[in-house]
């Protein structure tokens, strides 16, 4: 076959184009799904709740040590107006959300049992169902850091499994000084 009789390029020089192209295409859709920004996380509505410590340096350390992530659950952030010492992660449904600086339990008496957590000790308010907890009623858990400079509330919803009371822990054993309990007299 002579050069006079070919209708174009080298099938070689074709294919190497070719190649080049889809290489090229596959980079501009690799870059540009990386650069795509996840949809942001929906604010959470934090309800209002005594926290007169929640502006404290204490909160403020603990607020600035908080991760982006507990188990499943992500940083999500909160909505307008925030209570002061609030944080919130979510994992597409009901959120876990941490109070800084609340006031002391009423329940939190002397004899009341407590869970130590990676060296933080936790108190529990109400068991779900019992009425005495209106978060605990809708299947949510709250349990109050009771050995700290300034009480903090975790507020879990069902299911959450142990991992984000342990990781929190870990946070507070490092941002906070332990301290010795002061429960209420007992009644």
């Amino acid at each position: 076959m002579n050069a006079e009789t070919r209708d174009g390029p080298p099938r070689a020089l074709l294919i190497a184009a070719l190649a080049v192209a889809v290489g090229v295409l596959i980079g501009i859709l690799v870059v540009a799904a990386l650069r795509q920004s996840p949809p942001g996380q929906q604010p959470v509505a934090i309800a209002a709740a005594p926290a007169p410590k929640g502006d404290s340096a204490e909160c403020r350390a603990l607020l600035g040590a908080l991760p982006e992530q507990l188990g499943d659950y992500h940083r999500a952030p909160a909505a307008q107006p925030a209570p002061a010492g609030a944080a919130a992660w979510t994992a597409g449904g009901e959120p876990v959300i941490l109070r800084c600086g609340v006031d002391r339990p009423a329940e939190f008496v002397v004899g009341s049992p407590l869970q130590v957590v990676d060296a933080v000790q936790w108190f529990r308010v109400g068991e779900a169902g019992a009425g005495s907890d209106p978060a605990a009623d809708q299947g949510r858990s709250t349990w109050f850091v009771v050995d700290r400079p300034v009480y903090v509330a975790l507020t879990l919803p069902q299911g959450s499994g142990p991992t984000p009371i342990q990781e929190i822990s870990d946070v507070i054993a490092k941002a906070l000084p332990a301290k010795p309990i002061d429960p209420a007299p007992a009644r």
